[in-house]
């Protein structure tokens, strides 16, 4: 299905253009950095920690893909060809980041009352992965030129990995799976400066007696009834070493970027260093660690598990097009924590629908980029992806009146390789995109009785953590024409 969106966002190989020196904000070392540190100074391999598909992925986690494809178009602009890879998570992550809590996957055939088997297992996560693409295609990120390789792929390279680090004295084997040994890696907790002291656990499993460290980590998961054969049982490989496998098997032993949300700094990008570089002997395994804010909604990182989360879906059924969320997440640099509301995503799409006007207005023959604007553009992007200040060199450029319109439409498309906004080739609905004015919220007290009771008793059971209540009573209350939208302390009531 997926498939079918490919071609209509397909674009054509970009120019390089001279650019100022291009720094990132490395989290390895905490400070902007030059790029590149190695002599790969045209060729780039980039790695992107994906989704776990065991259901939709909400607009935090589209904004990871984002993110990630803003780097690569941004690396392209520069005149670098980008290798880069999105991994697919098909089986076995757990709930938590800190891989505490209950199997996703688990969790995700029982809300669709499926037995927990390796062929429902797999065919669930084939269906939250055709759905990711589509999603991710719909902001215009460029999957054609993107690797999305299931963990499942992958398990012989992750059972040999986990013997090289069992023989070279890195991990051992428990009897409920193989530990990695953080005790044998001085360098533990190195990214981000990790005191492990404060730090939670980082084991797949809780603490067992057998562990020998509390930060140790498994690398493998015994279940005699499910999973893959491997020298110490059936069972699953641990999350974090699927990263470590793929990056090895499809971009090298070293990388040159890799990128996450800022929840995978304290464990999982902490065990991918630690036992990538005891398996290889390769240091650093990642020249550049990239990490995304989180999107919040009312100030607080989105959480599905507490009732707030938003996906694309929404956007579209409340008549936004999905680029306005695109420019939504460029609005913010991706260091900042970006607050996600409607009345901001109104306030974006009204952006887009000034930008999208404009440029189909410049019509006729195109002109020539302007070096000057095109400079002031390049640095605001590799001053480490500075997407909001590139946005109001985009504005302040269109209040040039010495620009021809032929000149403006060449520079705007130039521009928009970085951006991503669909402005070479709006389609039908940006043709016509409304600028959505902000909605106005419902006074409670005003509802309709029925409505009121219905949202008194969404707040009840959201109160006493009966989340999938909630989420019930949400959709009823939409089917009665009414949307809400979650906010601290309570909740705002929309007419759709």
């Amino acid at each position: 299905m997926w498939r079918a969106f490919l071609e209509k966002f397909r674009s054509r190989a970009p120019t390089p253009v001279a650019a100022p020196p291009l720094y990132f904000f490395n989290t390895l070392d905490k400070e902007k950095q030059l790029f590149p540190l190695s002599p790969h100074t045209k060729s780039v391999r980039m790695y992107t920690c994906g989704p776990t598909v065991y259901d939709r992925q909400h607009i935090g986690n589209l904004s990871a893909a984002v993110f990630a494809d803003t780097i690569r178009r941004a690396l392209e602009y520069g005149g670098y060809a980008v290798k880069q890879v999105i991994n697919i998570t098909d089986f076995g992550h757990l709930t938590s980041d800190a891989d505490e809590g209950d199997d996703k996957m688990a969790k995700g055939l029982k809300r669709e009352k499926k037995a927990f088997t390796m062929e429902n297992m797999l065919a669930l996560a084939t269906k939250y992965r055709d759905l990711y693409l589509e999603d991710i295609v719909a902001l215009n990120v460029a999957v054609q030129k993107i690797s999305f390789p299931r963990a499942s792929e992958h398990v012989p390279a992750q059972i040999a990995m986990i013997e090289t680090l069992m023989q070279k004295g890195y991990a051992y084997e428990t009897s409920d799976g193989v530990y990695f040994e953080t005790a044998q890696f001085p360098e533990y907790g190195k990214l981000g400066g990790i005191n492990l002291e404060g730090q939670k656990e980082g084991a797949r499993i809780e603490t067992k007696a057998e562990k020998r460290g509390p930060h140790d980590f498994a690398l493998w998961k015994k279940n005699p009834k499910l999973g893959w054969e491997s020298p110490w049982g059936r069972g699953f490989p641990g999350w974090h070493i699927e990263c470590s496998t793929m990056i090895h098997s499809l971009l090298g032993p070293q990388i040159d970027i890799h990128t996450g949300g800022i929840e995978h700094i304290p464990v999982h990008h902490n065990n991918e260093i630690a036992q990538s570089e005891a398996a290889t002997g390769k240091k650093p395994f990642v020249r550049f660690w990239m990490h995304r804010a989180h999107i919040q909604i009312g100030g607080a990182k989105i959480a599905k598990s507490a009732g707030k989360a938003f996906y694309l879906s929404d956007v579209l059924e409340h008549g936004f097009h999905p680029l306005s969320l695109r420019y939504l997440y460029l609005g913010a640099h991706y260091r900042t924590p970006a607050n996600f509301s409607w009345e901001a995503l109104a306030g974006a799409q009204k952006a887009l629908a000034r930008l999208l006007a404009l440029r189909l207005s410049l019509k006729g023959a195109m002109g020539t980029i302007a070096p000057e604007w095109q400079k002031k553009f390049a640095e605001r992007i590799n001053d480490d992806l500075d997407t909001p200040g590139a946005l109001a060199v985009v504005w302040e450029m269109t209040k040039d009146a010495t620009l021809s319109g032929a000149d403006l439409l060449a520079t705007l498309l130039d521009f928009d390789r970085v951006l991503g906004l669909g402005l070479a080739e709006p389609d039908e609905a940006a043709r016509t995109l409304p600028a959505k004015e902000s909605p106005e919220a419902i006074a409670i007290e005003s509802l309709p009785p029925d409505i009121r009771v219905l949202v008194e008793e969404r707040e009840a059971a959201r109160a006493e953590l009966h989340f999938d209540r909630a989420d019930e009573l949400r959709r009823g209350i939409a089917d009665l024409g009414y949307r809400l939208q979650d906010i601290p302390g309570g909740v705002e009531v929309f007419r759709k």
